[in-house]
């Protein structure tokens, strides 16, 4: 039996936190004035030199030239020369597989002190992640702002060892944030459920058909989740995936799958054979092409992560005779080159970390391949870690890019990352809900 109360009980946390933080009246806050920066919006748009941001509380109050007054009770920051832009969102993190509240820690602070102000978690154990999150969102620990996902997936899934390890304690697939799901499952019960965790989205996962993925995304958006899937489910195809609708794909390296012959495509996502290279690296594939189209014109996010493909292929590339991963670093970037000239919106997602030692996050490394190695602008590199992932968090209205009203999630840097994003790692100081936190307070973990 499915235990809805335990579910809930992140749910009243996170309530209670924000009913808190709703009772204190903007009027009581200090106004802030950041004067002097070079703005980067996180729209697209040109740098905008000589800017002032107003912050009161953790909002924008406005956004204006530098001559224009000020309120004669604002506190100055002198920011000159340094260019701000959106906190950095990452739109793929697993923090809590297995559950692990020391080690998250130090993630959700290098995060933060890093420039990024929101994560994307992408199934891990709800119990654990929904602590995280509360702690993470009234202040207690120095960290991101956390949204995750709820899994579904097919019975077959559930004899993963990483389904264990996240429901220890009860059945793995009979609980509401790790669902099996199948053709007698109730699925309006199955949703309600998952939103039961505070989940900001539902993640279908594998071993699911075409006609359930479908189902699950319908019963999903009626009740007003968004729906997170990869790229092939394992047996549906990346093609029967689109025709879902989903609001956001990962992993631009299974959108191959499409190109192979039917005979070859892997029935099981525990397959792992590797995908014939050739393929994908002399030019556009014209099968994948008819996807990333579909993708485009439907208004479906990408969540390419080049990163975690790269990490892979390096980590194997000193061992001879080692299993190549399912696809190269050169092939990721292809194809998810393909999908940038294509139009298609790409969100900047990792799926993985460096070590805990390491001075900066995976995600800076996945600005830097999606820049250097896939050839988007840095322009758009930015877009694709604020404003695009902001939409695959359903946050838009809050976060992404700078404009009156929305969250003070800001980040001063001391180089102009629209020359180059290199320049992230210049990082001055964060302003996350308006608390500012100094990268120069800042140590990593040791080994």
């Amino acid at each position: 039996m499915i235990h809805l109360s335990r579910a809930l009980t992140a749910a009243a946390f996170l309530a209670l936190a924000a009913s808190a933080s709703a009772q204190t009246p903007a009027a009581d806050n200090p106004i802030i004035a950041y004067h002097g920066a070079v703005l980067i919006d996180g729209t697209g748009a040109a740098p905008r030199r000589g800017t002032t941001i107003l912050v009161q509380g953790e909002r924008i109050l406005a956004i204006q030239p530098d001559a224009d007054a000020m309120p004669s009770s604002a506190e100055r920051v002198d920011v000159s020369g340094l260019h701000v832009l959106p906190g950095l969102i990452d739109s793929h993190v697993h923090i809590a597989t297995p559950p692990n509240a020391d080690k998250a820690h130090v993630h959700m602070r290098r995060w933060l002190y890093s420039g990024v102000t929101a994560v994307r978690g992408m199934a891990d154990d709800l119990r654990s992640v929904g602590e995280l999150a509360r702690q993470a969102r009234v202040g207690e620990v120095p960290s991101p702002d956390i949204y995750y996902a709820a899994l579904m997936a097919g019975e077959g899934f559930f004899n993963d060892p990483r389904t264990r390890a996240v429901t220890a304690g009860e059945i793995p697939g009979r609980t509401p944030w790790m669902q099996a799901i199948t053709t007698e499952t109730d699925l309006p019960l199955a949703v309600a459920m998952a939103r039961g965790t505070s989940a900001s989205g539902i993640k279908i996962y594998a071993d699911l058909p075409a006609e359930r993925i479908a189902a699950v995304t319908a019963e999903a958006h009626r009740q007003g989740l968004p729906v997170w899937t990869h790229a092939m489910v394992y047996p549906a195809t990346p093609q029967e995936v689109i025709d879902a609708g989903p609001d956001v794909i990962s992993h631009a390296c299974i959108l191959a799958h499409q190109a192979q012959a039917p005979a070859d495509r892997p029935q099981s996502y525990a397959s792992r054979t590797p995908i014939d290279r050739a393929p994908f690296l002399n030019g556009d594939n014209p099968l994948v092409q008819g996807l990333l189209n579909q993708m485009r014109d439907k208004g479906i996010v990408l969540d390419a992560t080049v990163w975690v493909y790269a990490d892979q292929e390096r980590a194997v590339s000193d061992r001879p005779g080692a299993r190549q991963p399912i696809c190269s670093g050169p092939m990721v970037f292809a194809l998810t080159r393909q999908a940038y000239r294509t139009g298609v919106a790409i969100a900047a997602g990792t799926d993985g970390e460096t070590p805990e030692a390491d001075p900066w996050p995976a995600l800076l490394e996945e600005m830097e391949l999606l820049q250097n190695a896939v050839g988007m602008t840095p322009g758009d590199v930015i877009v694709a870690a604020t404003a695009t992932a902001a939409r695959t968090l359903n946050q838009e209205a809050d976060m992404g890019t700078l404009a009156a009203g929305k969250l003070a999630n800001m980040i001063f840097v001391a180089g102009d990352p629209s020359a180059d994003v290199a320049n992230l790692r210049r990082l001055v100081f964060t302003v996350k809900r308006g608390q500012r936190f100094e990268r120069a307070d800042f140590a990593p973990a040791r080994d």
